[in-house]
């Protein structure tokens, strides 16, 4: 596609105006189930990603449907920061990225309430971001929200299922109520004040502990804290075998992966939608927690473990 103008505002937002150099995907695919007849073939397309483990594994899904229907693909997954990710598609810069649309809603877009309903909220933000040159496809199941988990000791101690019943315990026995939480968690509106206002909790700071993610899990684990703030398509919960506490009152946003194209790409390429809406459909939790485990647990590298899941599911077949 054509490159549209950087804006040079910040670091991020320089790695995402292409200034550090991505490389080709190579993989040797053809069209399976998606991609049939090649209608990309010809065009250059880029795909780009957050760093973190999950959007490795999505960009080198969209990259290799991309490949199978014809496309030449440049990957620059992996930017640091989630403004700079999307920025570069926005400006066109790259040409797609899966996106989450709780983060778009309130990040990007500045609202301060988010929408209770998955399609409803998938639906805002796609008529909001039409005006930004975005284009928002079909959503996945796949939502990558907070949750607090704890270890089976715990669970077959304390038997709570919810956040309802964490609240109902924190107010019988509060010293039982442990947290292990990010820093930004324990401040957001909609991570931690926010559910504590939502659910009626009142958890005094000394059994409130912040660390790193990763430690967080550990922790958990170990029963260190008796609840772990979780991301809920981590690998780690079901490695850990850790239980999610439901979230009854659907406090917490809804963070579906979408992929969020640039506009003008759409526009030229519109086979792109009819690419990519199967492989997103089957995108879930399930799906998700075990194709991060194998990255974060069994140390396997993103794009190998996206390649596999391509062919298994028979989207892709080698070339």
């Amino acid at each position: 596609m054509k490159r549209g103008a950087c804006l040079l505002l910040t670091g991020a937002l320089l790695t995402a105006c292409g200034l550090t150099s991505g490389s080709p995907m190579v993989d040797d695919v053809v069209p399976g189930s998606i991609g049939q007849g090649e209608p990309l073939k010809g065009a250059e397309l880029t795909v780009t990603s957050k760093e973190f483990t999950e959007q490795l594994i999505l960009g080198a899904i969209m990259g290799i449907a991309f490949e199978a229907a014809g496309a030449e693909v440049l990957d620059r997954t992996g930017i640091q920061g989630s403004i700079g990710a999307r920025e570069a598609v926005r400006s066109g810069d790259a040409d797609g990225m899966y996106e989450y649309t709780g983060t778009a809603w309130i990040t990007y877009l500045g609202n301060s309430e988010p929408i209770d309903d998955p399609r409803g909220q998938w639906e805002a933000v796609r008529e909001a971001d039409l005006k930004n040159g975005l284009t928002w496809l079909e959503p996945s199941a796949l939502n990558n929200t907070y949750a607090l988990a704890m270890n089976q000791d715990n669970f077959e101690k304390y038997r709570t299922k919810t956040l309802s019943d964490v609240a109902a315990l924190a107010e019988s026995n509060p010293g039982a109520v442990t947290l292990c939480v990010e820093s930004e968690f324990a401040n957001r509106a909609d991570g931690l004040p926010g559910m504590e206002k939502a659910y009626g909790m009142s958890i005094p700071a000394g059994n409130i502990t912040q660390m790193d993610t990763g430690i967080i899990y550990t922790q958990a684990a170990k029963g260190s804290c008796t609840y772990g703030e979780v991301f809920t398509t981590d690998g780690r919960i079901k490695s850990m075998n850790l239980v999610v506490m439901a979230d009854d009152k659907k406090f917490f946003p809804n963070y579906n992966a979408a992929p969020e194209i640039n506009s003008g790409t759409l526009e030229e390429y519109p086979a792109i939608a009819e690419i990519l809406a199967p492989v997103t459909a089957r995108l879930n939790n399930t799906v998700a927690r075990e194709l991060n485990a194998r990255v974060d647990v069994d140390g396997e590298d993103p794009h190998e473990v996206a390649l596999d899941w391509m062919k298994a599911e028979g989207f892709v077949k080698e070339g």
